[in-house]
């Protein structure tokens, strides 16, 4: 059973709106929580968002059963307001679970806007208990309120109903939470991961075939590290370098055979699971898929130092755990590649961002259109739009003219003379001159959560992503909210005579 919010107040329960914050503090907090309050005193925005949060619900659980909960029965459940309140809170901050554990425990101001009173209510989070709930979201319910919150700070900024929308848009790179890959550690993760999921399902059925497992993961990490030990070392003179180089080809023949010893090894444990106590093969999904990388990761090893091979890029995996990563290189400065996934973001002249995309595997001309389209039909007053020269390409700019008035895309290499033209506009000048302003967007959703995303899987980035993009848009809703109420407290300014 579950509510967006409970509308009767408890004793000593502060009613939201009557919640006072310091206008002074400078902390991100405030303001984050200033942009929820107007989400909640604005009635159309207030119904608009409870009814989008209405449909998050966990999913349903027992056999034969699938589709969301029924949010008219079972055990009360954690209310869909609260949930918005420390997912916004999570990537506003910057923060982590425990973070926010503590904050939801401890801070008076949050605990108001989260519906308890002041020291008498006792009621307190679990820290699993938020894990779980921050993770009913959906990026599609995300962008639904993410669009409400948009429009609600266009009417903040007395946007008029026929002043069009100046976007831009730029991609960045958004790490996944995973360590440099080489394909030594990635054996070794494979290797060690297989060991501990074979001696969990033979303790799960009551054999003793791994109970050293402990002690072989340590054998095979001393073998990792000589390999790693030989690879780091470096001499001026012939004779020691082709001595090292035999060292390192026989360390990586030794960790091989340690691997394929355990990997086979495993194999006959996985035979035994599913014939003799009857593991269901999607019990068994979790172990396939760690030996598939290992013979995945011996079998590069030995093509790329025993024969020297070079292993094409595609063929490379980055992360056992988060497979969708990818190794991006755009040539900045200082930072040669980046692990991670790029995402697109489009931020228009009042610096709310507008629409994001995750980029799977895209580039950035890949993509151009797409996101316009999309962003288009979000906001159909979007009357240009601007990127960079890495989104550019014949057919997006005559895709684009169909979409929006003036597409502000400047074009690679020499320009002809319609070209020269189109980019000596004046107007296709001042937009390209604002367009650096989306790196300031960018960057704030880096400061604010976005530079790595501590969320697993595929699904959890795409949510972990929305989610910073909603928070990002709240925070400048509360920022202008404070600018405006400290107008108001200033008065009008009379010039010296």
């Amino acid at each position: 059973m579950r509510r967006v919010i409970d509308p009767q107040l408890q004793f000593g329960e502060q009613d939201i709106s009557a919640i006072v914050l310091d206008p002074k503090s400078r902390d991100d907090i405030p303001q984050i929580l200033r942009g929820l309050q107007h989400i909640y005193i604005t009635p159309e925005l207030r119904e608009r968002v409870f009814a989008i949060l209405a449909e998050v619900l966990p999913e349903r659980v027992g056999e034969g059963v699938a589709g969301k909960a029924d949010p008219d029965q079972g055990r009360p459940g954690m209310e869909q307001w609260k949930i918005l309140v420390l997912g916004v809170l999570r990537l506003g901050l910057n923060a982590d679970f425990d973070r926010i554990h503590e904050l939801a425990n401890q801070h008076a101001t949050l605990r108001q806007m989260l519906g308890h009173g002041g020291w008498e209510d006792e009621t307190r989070y679990n820290l699993q208990t938020l894990k779980d709930n921050l993770r009913l979201f959906t990026p599609e319910i995300l962008d639904r309120i993410n669009q409400e919150v948009v429009r609600a700070g266009h009417r903040l900024v007395k946007k008029s109903p026929d002043e069009g929308l100046n976007a831009r848009c730029d991609s960045f790179v958004v790490e996944t939470d995973v360590h440099f890959p080489t394909d030594i550690n990635l054996l070794f993760d494979a290797v060690r991961k297989t060991i501990e999921t074979c001696a969990d399902l033979c303790q799960a059925c009551e054999l003793t075939e791994w109970r050293q497992s402990a002690y072989h993961v340590r054998q095979l990490k001393k073998s990792y590290r000589r390999v790693q030990r030989l690879k780091h070392s470096h001499s001026q003179d012939e004779a020691k370098r082709v001595a090292r180089a035999e060292d390192i080809q026989e360390a990586h023949r030794a960790y091989l055979e340690q691997a394929e010893g355990h990997l086979a090894r495993a194999r006959e444990t996985r035979r035994r699971l599913h014939s003799d106590c009857g593991l269901p093969t999607i019990l068994l999904a979790e172990l396939d898929a760690y030996m598939g990388h290992g013979e995945r990761q011996i079998d590069q090893i030995r093509r790329r130092v025993l024969l020297g091979e070079r292993i094409p890029h595609h063929e490379k995996v980055f992360s056992l755990f988060e497979p969708h990563t990818e190794w991006i290189s755009k040539g900045k400065a200082g930072v040669p590649v980046e692990l991670g996934l790029r995402v697109a973001v489009v931020e228009d002249q009042h610096r709310f961002i507008l629409h994001h995309r995750v980029m799977e595997k895209t580039t950035d001309d890949e993509v151009a259109v797409p996101i316009v389209t999309e962003t288009c039909a979000r906001f159909p007053e979007t009357r240009a739009i601007s990127l960079d020269k890495g989104f550019h390409s014949p057919r997006n700019q005559s895709e684009l003219k169909a979409l929006v008035e003036l597409v502000v895309l400047p074009k690679k290499g020499k320009l002809s003379a319609a070209d020269r033209v189109r980019e000596g506009d004046p107007e296709f000048i001042h937009l390209r001159q604002q367009h650096s302003a989306v790196e300031s967007a960018i960057n704030a959703l880096e400061v604010h959560g976005l530079d790595r995303c501590l969320d697993h899987g595929l699904e959890g980035f795409k949510r972990y992503v929305a989610l910073a993009v909603l928070a990002r848009n709240i925070h400048r809703l509360g920022a202008i909210l404070r600018q405006q109420e400290a107008e108001r407290r200033r008065g009008p300014y009379n010039k010296a005579a």
